[in-house]
């Protein structure tokens, strides 16, 4: 296996589809992996990771020889991330269990709600005990 950038040009400057084949199945899961530690999710990096070669596949970008083509690719992955942590921040949720305010309030809205059921229950019991 040669670092990538053979086949990536093979790919780009002779349409080899078997070139960017080889970048695939060689790239991956290693960067599926190096993104799930950025985003925090399999799924959301393999649909990063899928987007990382769709956009090697469309756009065609110029591999740049003053790196490995291994730093190369992640870092477009990385950017890609990034850009769709900088999309979706204001998306982001926090597990119920990192918030403990918002536990007590559940429990109020809970109480509340159990006590308004239990008002009703005691006037329809009323209702039906009047002659």
């Amino acid at each position: 296996m040669d670092n990538g950038a053979s086949s990536y040009r093979r790919f780009r400057d002779n349409g080899d589809v078997s070139g960017f084949d080889e970048i695939v199945m060689d790239y991956s899961d290693g960067l599926m992996l190096y993104l799930t530690s950025i985003v925090g999710s399999i799924w959301t990096a393999e649909e990063l990771t899928e987007e990382t070669f769709f956009l090697l596949g469309t756009k065609k970008p110029k591999f740049k020889e003053n790196y490995s083509f291994k730093t190369w690719l992640y870092t477009i992955g990385r950017n890609i991330a990034l850009n769709y942590l900088k999309k979706n921040a204001k998306h982001l949720t926090v597990p119920i269990e990192n918030a403990p305010e918002l536990i007590s309030d559940e429990a109020a809205v809970e109480d509340a709600y159990i006590k308004k059921e239990q008002q009703i229950a005691v006037h329809r019991a009323m209702r039906k005990l009047k002659p």
